[in-house]
């Protein structure tokens, strides 16, 4: 990561808590000092490769806002996905398969951090903002097909407020032909960690339809007719999950953003026949797991 992109992403995370309202000028950045040893991953002098910056760049308002919430007894977003999840997708010339050549881009997102007082967003980029690609967008201008694109079910960190859900996509190449994918992702070994108990989101990973996992980084091939499915993080949540609104839970299960074995193994909420709370079997739950604790 070049210094000035340390210095841009290290701020934001700083403005988002002290002086948001103060407008964001040379005057009022003035007041923060970034400053990062030459030679390390934050200070990467030329001629080193900075083309997976966003990977690591990105990921420090999570750090600054970490730090800031100490100081300030919470009051922070807990972590989210916060690196993009934007794959090279081609194939033709030596990339994979025959058939047409071809090499494009594609920007999504998985979830963010609840905030405080507020569940997290779905599908949604920070701290860079970009939004989904269309996945018509990216079916007109090459042979990829997308068979599937919708919010991961229960990848969202528990918690009084609950982390925004990732989301799930299945890829593969209409003509059948191999192709090759050259990902840069983040959030596979470690999830977005959840802040005043509230629990971690659920890590990205990527594998085959026929069951082979894949790295998280570095081009890979695709294997002629296979389908690719990518798993994106879910942010984490704030506060304890039992101290979530049963009807709150309720609602997530009826939208499908948790299942009910969800619901009951981490918010501590049973649900009846007809959908809605089992107010005693709940209260009765909750009160083992109040006496536990």
């Amino acid at each position: 990561v070049p210094l000035t992109y340390t210095q841009a992403y290290a701020s934001f995370g700083v403005r988002c808590v002290v002086g948001s309202e103060v407008p964001n000028n040379a005057g009022s950045l003035s007041a923060i000092r970034v400053t990062a040893p030459e030679g390390s991953i934050l200070n990467a002098p030329h001629p080193c490769a900075v083309t997976a910056r966003h990977v690591t760049g990105q990921m420090l308002p999570d750090v600054v806002l970490g730090c800031l919430g100490q100081v300030l007894g919470g009051g922070v977003p807990a972590e989210g996905t916060s690196c993009l999840y934007n794959p090279v997708l081609m194939g033709g010339h030596g990339l994979g398969g025959g058939g047409e050549a071809f090499a494009v881009s594609i920007f999504h997102a998985g979830g963010t951090g609840a905030r405080p007082a507020k569940d997290g967003l779905s599908a949604t980029a920070f701290p860079s903002g970009v939004r989904n690609t269309p996945s018509e967008i990216t079916e007109a201008v090459s042979p990829m097909l997308i068979l599937k694109k919708e919010y991961r079910t229960d990848s969202g960190g528990p918690g009084r407020w609950r982390g925004g859900l990732g989301q799930v996509m299945e890829v593969t190449r209409r003509d059948g032909e191999a192709w090759s994918i050259s990902p840069m992702f983040d959030r596979f070994d470690h999830p977005p960690r959840g802040r005043s108990k509230g629990q971690d989101g659920e890590t990205g990973r990527m594998y085959l339809k026929s069951g082979s996992a894949l790295r998280a980084k570095g081009r890979q091939l695709v294997p002629a007719g296979e389908t690719l499915v990518i798993e994106m993080p879910g942010g984490g949540g704030i506060g304890a999950a039992v101290e979530r609104a049963p009807q709150e839970v309720v609602d997530d299960v009826r939208l499908g953003l948790v299942t009910a074995e969800a619901a009951e193994a981490a918010f501590k909420v049973v649900l009846a026949g007809d959908g809605t709370v089992d107010a005693d079997a709940t209260a009765a739950l909750r009160g083992e797991k109040a006496a536990a604790e």
